[in-house]
């Protein structure tokens, strides 16, 4: 494969899942990448370097550390999620992002791409996307190039929540009502779409997208793991009870169901990535089996 002409691309958050998923698509595509980390010497990021990736030391309260990781690039990506539910959590989460943003500004960097979440310019009252809003308004504010990312939905999300095995049988419980449908990204998406809005290959429209790769109801959602396992399957609509004193998954879960909340054009994405996983694609490529503790 020939190295792409652009120049280095940085990547924050690159030994996590989404981060880590831009990585992958921007080196299969010969792209240069340096990563910024924390910790060089951990596992994660030696993994990374021993792939090509550059790796830059940062500190996200050290301004000076970030600004000079993003020197010199051509593109940057990040994405931001908070550590925690609570307030405070979430509100780490804006400044993490803004920082982010001013050390972007500081660096004069081309291009930044900013994974951010689906309906975050609608006003949806979620506090996880609300602060995600801010870091779109503070970017919208500092003259940069900018592009969001607005993934819907993990499918990844039903790996580690509401699934569960019991008497043989596959059983998704969602405080979801089961005519509403839910559209889902699988998270090798993110990193493909990622990839090709950093290296220029397309462009979003309005310099923005948001991005979903199926969307089903709660039930099409288990008939689909039912049927990669061969298994029976069946959902089960839960109240938003279920969700204790958690305000932020509340309010996510109310959105869902009352508004026309996610609204992806499948056949935009489509356009910049042709082969976006649908939710039995994504069980194939992963390999998913289901949990072997049943209940």
């Amino acid at each position: 494969m020939n190295e792409h002409s652009l120049g280095r691309i940085a990547v924050f958050g690159a030994t996590g899942k989404q981060g880590g998923s831009v990585v992958d698509a921007l080196l299969s595509r010969g792209a240069r990448v340096r990563a910024l980390v924390r910790n060089p010497a951990s596992g994660q990021a030696q993994a990374l370097a021993d792939r090509g990736v550059e790796l830059a030391r940062i500190d996200i309260d050290d301004a000076a550390s970030l600004s000079a990781a993003l020197q010199g690039v051509a593109a940057f990506f990040f994405m931001t999620t908070p550590e925690g539910q609570s307030a405070a959590a979430i509100e780490g989460e804006t400044r993490q992002g803004i920082a982010l943003v001013d050390a972007a500004v500081a660096a004069a960097v081309p291009h930044v791409v900013f994974s951010s979440v689906g309906g975050a310019e609608r006003d949806s009252g979620i506090p996880h996307f609300e602060s995600k809003r801010r870091v779109e308004q503070h970017l919208d504010q500092s003259g940069l190039r900018a592009t969001y990312v607005r993934p819907v939905a993990f499918m990844e999300n039903f790996v580690s929540r509401g699934l569960t095995v019991e008497n043989g049988e596959i059983v998704l419980r969602l405080p979801l009502p089961d005519h509403i449908p839910l559209q889902l990204i699988a998270v090798h998406d993110i990193g493909q779409i990622s990839a090709v809005l950093l290296l220029e290959d397309a462009k979003a429209p309005d310099g923005a997208i948001e991005i979903a790769g199926d969307e089903r109801t709660g039930s099409q959602i288990a008939a689909a793991f039912g049927e990669h396992a061969g298994l029976p399957a069946r959902y089960e609509a839960l109240p938003l009870e279920v969700l204790g004193d958690s305000e932020d998954a509340k309010a996510m879960f109310r959105w869902f169901a009352e508004t026309p909340a996610y609204q992806a054009d499948v056949s935009a994405v489509k356009a910049i990535h042709p082969s976006a996983w649908d939710l039995p694609t994504w069980l194939r490529s992963t390999g998913w089996t289901p949990p072997r503790r049943e209940v």
